[in-house]
């Protein structure tokens, strides 16, 4: 890439038309993400088990840890992508996707070397004991398997979408997806595999998601321009990885402490609490459909150096996430019961699901920036300032909690969640103006 004291203005116009084209598509790619988790989780609730279910809970959250912790393998990917394309440099593209590729084969490959030491530590530290302890291990032992696929697929997303591409995106993500269900209700209701079966399902689905992320690129890339990453780049790749794995894991901490506690008020808080949070999932795929634009047209303007672009990117992506959030919390207030119904078809836990779905409902509002933030950050690889946003925003998180679930229980657990997300929006819209004019001045590092 250019310095910065020699970057010339590459203008380029944003547009309602370019947001929507990239958030529709994405909207229903992370729409079928948790509609997957949704689904599984409505397979073994079939099954008419909570200790089932309270595995597959706690099982997940140590995927949601391994997987998502390695997410910004997905984030550096689409900024240093867009940035590219908005600089117009198609070997600086190719050489950041190689460095990509190459960080995430290694760590999958890391993973399953220490799947076992790993999938102990992460049951000790739920308290996964017992019964619930052997079927979240079942789980785990088949799907941990996926993890060379699963984040090798992170990289080929990143890239595709920082490319601008939303729809081979969306084909893609539903392609993993509707391989994960498929299976998933073959194998665990159709011929009875149980948790094996569903763990099986994902490693199936990564796989030949991943198999047709290879295809992709050597499809969409020019032989004539790969290189190895050189010092000053692995530097860069390094640095804005580590400070967007912290990022990513510090969230994570939050979710999967969230679930932990839940498990400590007891099983049917647990199961209640899981539902709501995969419900809430299900709703916020909206919110990260216009997240993902931000990602790649911010990064576009960052790249290309063009202030205007950036500063319409914000606006046109808080008006358009605003509205989206409203709409899902409504949605959320209308459809709440009958999906807890729906998935959950325990008496208890529809109760208690009922009783803290108001909570579940409100948090699109409280968080849309939050997650249009991630975005833009992501897009402008602002990853030191993330990182230290985000630590803070947990720090906040845990010192609500020690206050509100001693006095109020569930309900200070989940009004603990909401402050969580409303510390993140305020913050990181706080900080983005200096951020700006530090980047768009020629003072910032690229």
């Amino acid at each position: 890439m250019e310095t910065t004291a020699g970057r010339v203005p590459r203008p380029f116009s944003v547009t309602h038309r370019q947001v929507l084209t990239i958030a529709l598509p994405m909207m229903i790619a992370h729409f079928s993400t948790p509609l997957v988790s949704l689904a599984a989780t409505g397979v073994v609730g079939q099954l008419r088990d909570e200790v089932l279910i309270g595995g597959v809970a706690l099982a997940a959250v140590i995927f949601d840890v391994l997987f998502t912790t390695f997410n910004f393998l997905r984030g550096a990917t689409t900024g240093f992508t867009a940035q590219a394309v908005g600089a117009e440099d198609r070997r600086a593209e190719q050489r950041m996707l190689l460095g990509g590729i190459l960080i995430a084969v290694g760590s999958g490959l890391l993973i399953m070397l220490l799947h076992v030491p790993i999938g102990r530590l992460g049951l000790y530290v739920l308290g996964a004991d017992g019964a619930v302890g052997e079927a979240a291990w079942t789980y785990y032992a088949w799907r941990v398997w996926s993890a060379p696929f699963a984040l090798f697929n992170f990289v080929v997303f990143g890239w595709v979408i920082g490319r601008g591409e939303a729809v081979t995106a969306l084909l893609l993500q539903v392609a993993l997806n509707a391989l994960n269900l498929f299976f998933a209700f073959f194998w665990v209701l159709w011929l009875n595999y149980g948790l094996a079966g569903a763990g099986a399902a994902s490693l199936v689905a990564e796989g030949v998601t991943a198999i047709a992320g290879v295809i992709l690129i050597l499809r969409r890339t020019d032989r004539h321009k790969w290189e190895v990453p050189d010092l000053s780049t692995v530097k860069r790749l390094f640095s804005v990885n580590r400070d967007m794995m912290i990022r990513s894991f510090a969230l994570l901490i939050g979710l999967s402490f969230f679930t932990r506690q839940s498990g400590v008020l007891g099983i049917d808080v647990l199961a209640a609490n899981t539902v709501l949070l995969r419900y809430y999932f299900f709703g916020v795929a909206f919110l990260d459909g216009f997240a993902t634009a931000a990602e790649q047209l911010a990064g576009r303007a960052v790249g290309a150096f063009y202030r205007p672009a950036f500063d319409r990117v914000i606006r046109l992506t808080t008006l358009w996430g605003v509205a989206m959030a409203v709409f899902v919390s409504a949605a959320f207030f209308i459809s709440g019961p009958y999906v807890v119904a729906l998935i959950a078809p325990i008496a208890e836990t529809q109760t208690l699901a009922h009783v803290y779905l108001p909570y579940a409902a409100i948090m699109p509002l409280v968080g849309v920036i939050a997650f249009q933030m991630d975005g833009v950050f992501i897009g402008a690889t602002w990853s030191r300032e993330m990182r230290t946003l985000m630590l803070f925003s947990l720090a906040c998180y845990f010192a609500a909690w020690a206050v509100l679930q001693p006095l109020f229980g569930n309900h200070g657990l989940w009004i603990a969640m909401l402050l969580f997300q409303g510390v993140r929006s305020v913050a990181f819209r706080f900080m983005l103006p200096k951020l700006a004019d530090r980047t768009f001045s020629g003072n910032y590092p690229h």
